[in-house]
């Protein structure tokens, strides 16, 4: 029995220790803030430092909303209008009900001019109301400028008529300048309406045009001057001009007269280009002598009802009354960066340095990888964070955020327990825990073996085999229990039971009807059955043909009293039948020739129910075989290491058997070891906590038992954030104004971790599972993400009941018919259908044709790509033929014994 490496010398161990802390870490932090920083950096856009002319005003803060009755104070008014007289000499209104009548006294407090509105729209006796109070209101010393309706025409809720009526009305008794308020295109559609006011009071908008901020001033100035070229007697004011600093990338959308260049360009909502906009814009406004009001002074959360996701965003001041940017001097994105940044670090520099003090068997090159996958992995979640900040949550909105920011802390759980894995197999050091079989010139050790084999209307003719190959062991002193559990057909178990008559008295044949506990129960029941001099249970599966020298190779390790399991690898015969079969081959061969081989390292492996061995007073003290889980195998492991048994794994094959004939016996095979993994962790929580000393298992042994299982509860939440998506998704096809995507929450769950598990998965496999190749490694990818929402189920399922049936994976199958194509993947097929079903709606929708979208439909892709590795590898298990057939060359890559 391999030692496992000689330890470094207390010297050498502090020196790694330091040299890590003290230079490697430190560089590797300095590595990750200078990307934060590149990603950050100020921009730098022309200063003003004058007075602002005029904001557009509305007053409601963050949880009011005028549709829903909510207003702001008096109190809050004074304070808003105290804040914006430091600079600027002017507001517009929108309305004169609801208490907003008191402004221009307000305003006149602070000297500021108003430009006062009233709101008009389909309800006819508010808007006689609103135009009452305007022409009331309009004496005012302060209020310079009258405007009756805002974007009435454009919204379609009154005709040009309809507000002419109202400001003729106003002019009737009103002296000062009266006009309505609606964007360029809109005048030149109406010279009739142009006749009746004063003054044309503009909005220019470039952001809801989609143009680029880098056209927007020019564009907007052209767009000025149609107007004054139409209607070169009338002053043009400008009543609104602005750009969102947050909201939905805007696609290009053509008005009327505008020029068709750059049909390409889309209007991106950013800080950086609402401060670099209005700069330029008021410089600009400055040199020419506009008149013109900022939109707008505040954030307006309530907006978003109403104009979508940017409408919130237009405000210089955010809904706190804090400005969002400064009017001079550089520009951040993202002011707080700094604050995220530090964030990621620290959650980083948590794992990283756990991992320097605990792993001394990772050579540097690992330790330096690991470092940096985990600045990577916390940087992502911060960044997620950060996306987030500046934003006006609902209560709703908070619960679904939080929901997903915690499944993101989850699911780092999960990649930094691969990432782990993957430095470990690849940089390793040598000397750790490594066992071979025993040479064949050893004395033979003096053990009786008894080998059981439980079976359940299982194909005669394959027990048979398997129990030929079993007489041909070249060990003396063993018997073979066939445990013929339930099979109702004596035309299947009596050929079997005849068979054990001709092999001899050490083959036992015991037919059990109606018995309970599945393979656990019969197994339970071989045990009282066992010969009395019998030390060890050995327990291979209905279809293994083992080797001549499988007990004779293995069996000494159990010279070592405190060796309770000596466990070999599943192994299979038929990967060359057919591509299905290949694929299937080298995907159980990544778990047995990687993660196996790895645990094994720290006496933690996974016991598996065939090619197993068991030191009999061991299983006898552990009570046999737990029959309340379907993975009575793998609990059965966990119980002897809590007692403090050792384990012995050898990776090399002493048996083969077969691999599932359809995919659906593979997923149901697939299912049961999942679930029977979260019945186990159900059972056993308390010894798997990382802080439980008193639970009989070594810190080691309890973190690779959770880490082993790990990837599939990351599947289960792969499950929450794909159906997470089909909501947000059909959510913002029905209302694309005021949904937002999340992609930042989305981005690197999905995108990310793909990427990262495909390239460890490559890697792995290229360093661990001999004879794979690219391909085959590819193909074992594919069979692994086929089972990816069975493993999710599973998990799920597990978490909220207590127990399934045991499935018994059948052998021998035959060749499943074209109706199964859809029938065993039917619940992938249809979140496949629905998935792409959203991707092309949004790839269709007008709505959804920005840099943003796209990057939502590539999160939708990603989130397919299971369902799709499922209905493939359900196509290549039906239909064969269309797949190319295997050759000598790739038989001869499976290998042998």
């Amino acid at each position: 029995m391999n030692q496992p490496a000689e330890k470094p010398s207390r010297f050498a161990a502090l020196f790694r220790l330091a040299a890590f802390l003290v230079i490697v870490l430190p560089l590797v932090i300095f590595a990750n803030l200078a990307v934060w920083s590149a990603f950050n950096q100020p921009h730098s856009a022309e200063s003003w430092t004058g007075e602002i002319v005029g904001y557009d005003y509305s007053p409601y803060r963050f949880g009011q909303n005028p549709n829903k009755g909510s207003q702001p104070t008096s109190e809050q008014i004074d304070q808003d209008l105290k804040l914006l007289s430091q600079h600027a000499q002017a507001i517009r209104t929108y309305s004169t009900i609801d208490g907003l009548d008191v402004i221009p006294d307000i305003a006149a407090k602070y000297d500021l001019s108003v430009a006062l509105g009233a709101w008009v729209d389909q309800r006819r006796d508010r808007n006689d109301e609103e135009v009452k109070n305007l022409i009331r209101l309009a004496w005012k010393k302060n209020v310079v400028r009258l405007i009756v309706g805002n974007e009435a025409i454009l919204r379609g809720d009154l005709e040009a008529s309809d507000i002419i009526t109202y400001i003729r009305q106003v002019k009737q008794t009103v002296w000062k300048p009266v006009s309505t308020a609606e964007p360029w295109h809109v005048w030149l559609k109406h010279p009739e309406l142009v006749k009746e006011v004063d003054y044309i009071a503009i909005h220019l908008l470039p952001y809801w045009e989609g143009v680029d901020i880098k056209r927007s001033i020019p564009y907007i100035l052209d767009e000025m001057q149609q107007v004054h070229d139409r209607y070169p007697d009338k002053p043009i004011v400008i009543t609104e001009v602005g750009w969102p600093s947050s909201g939905k990338v805007f696609p290009r959308r053509l008005a009327p007269n505008s020029p068709k260049e750059q049909w390409d360009e889309e209007a991106v909502p950013s800080l950086v280009n609402e401060a670099t906009f209005l700069r330029e814009f008021m410089n600009e406004a400055k040199a020419r002598h506009l008149t013109y009001y900022v939109m707008e002074a505040f954030d307006q959360p309530w907006k978003i009802e109403n104009e979508g996701a940017a409408g919130a965003f237009w405000g210089v001041y955010d809904a706190n009354r804090q400005p969002k940017f400064p009017m001079a001097g550089e520009i951040i994105e993202a002011p707080h960066w700094r604050i995220y940044a530090s964030i990621a670090v620290g959650l980083a520099m948590i794992p990283a340095v756990l991992f320097v003090l605990r792993r001394h068997h990772v050579k540097p090159a690992g330790v330096i990888i690991f470092m940096i996958l985990t600045q990577i992995a916390a940087s992502a979640i911060a960044w997620a964070g950060l996306s987030a900040t500046g934003l006006y949550f609902t209560t709703t909105q908070i619960v679904v955020w939080s929901f997903l920011f915690l499944c993101q802390g989850l699911l780092l759980i999960v990649l930094l327990a691969e990432a782990i894995e993957f430095v470990e197999v690849i940089w390793t050091r040598e000397g750790n825990r490594s066992f071979k079989p025993f040479a064949h010139d050893v004395d033979y050790p003096k053990n009786k073996i008894s080998i059981h084999v439980p079976i359940h209307n299982e194909p005669p003719e394959m027990v048979i085999e398997t129990l030929n190959a079993l007489n041909r062991l070249d060990y003396p002193n063993f018997e073979v229990l066939i445990l013929d559990n339930n099979t109702k057909d004596p035309a299947v178990w009596e050929p079997v039971r005849d068979h054990c008559q001709k092999l001899g008295a050490h083959f036992r044949f015991f037919h059990l009807e109606n018995w309970p506990g599945f393979k656990a129960g019969a197994l339970n029941y071989g045990l009282t059955q066992t010969a009395e001099d019998a030390d060890i249970v050995a327990v291979i599966d209905s279809d293994y043909q083992v080797i001549p020298s499988w007990l004779r190779t293995m069996v000494p390790y159990f010279e070592k009293q405190d060796v309770a399991i000596v466990q070999g690898p599943q192994d299979y015969r038929d990967g060359h039948e057919s591509l299905f079969k290949n694929m299937v081959y080298w995907e159980y061969a990544g778990f047995f020739h990687i993660g196996m081989v790895q645990r094994n390292n720290f006496n933690a492996i996974i016991q598996h129910g065939t090619m197993t061995m068991v030191r009999k007073t061991a299983l006898q003290g552990a009570e046999g075989w737990a029959e309340w889980c379907i993975c009575e195998d793998a609990e059965l492991g966990l119980k002897l290491y809590r007692q403090g048994y050792d384990s012995v794994y050898v990776s090399d094959s002493f048996g083969k058997g077969l691999t599932p004939d359809t995919l659906a016996g593979y997923i149901g095979q697939r299912f049961r070891w999942a679930y029977g993994a979260v019945q186990i962790v159900k059972h056993h929580w308390k010894a798997l906590l990382p802080w439980n000393s008193k639970g009989g298992l070594t810190a080691a042994q309890r973190y690779y038992f959770i880490a082993g299982w790990l990837p599939w509860f990351a599947d289960g939440l792969a499950l929450v954030f794909t159906v997470t998506s089909f909501f947000v998704s059909v959510w913002a096809l029905i209302d694309p104004k005021s949904v937002s995507l999340p992609v930042a929450a989305f981005l690197i769950p999905t995108i990310g971790s793909f990427a990262f598990k495909f390239i460890r998965s490559l890697a792995l496999y290229a360093v661990r599972v001999r004879g794979a190749g690219f391909w085959n490694s590819l193909g074992a990818g594919v069979a692994a993400l086929a089972l990816t929402h069975t493993v999710a189920k599973a998990v799920l399922q597990g978490f909220i009941t207590k127990d399934k049936p045991f499935f018994r994976t059948p052998k021998l199958e035959d060749q499943p018919g074209l109706s199964a194509i859809f029938i065993q993947v039917r619940e992938e097929t249809v979140m496949l259908i629905i998935i792409w079903g959203l991707a092309i709606a949004f790839l269709l929708s007008p709505s959804f044709s920005d840099t943003q979208s796209r990057l939502w439909v590539a999160v939708l892709f990603v989130q397919s790509i299971p369902y799709a590795a499922a209905v493939l590898l359900s196509f290549i298990n039906v239909l064969p033929a269309l797949f190319r057939k295997r050759t000598a060359s790739d038989k001869a890559a499976i290998p042998a014994e």
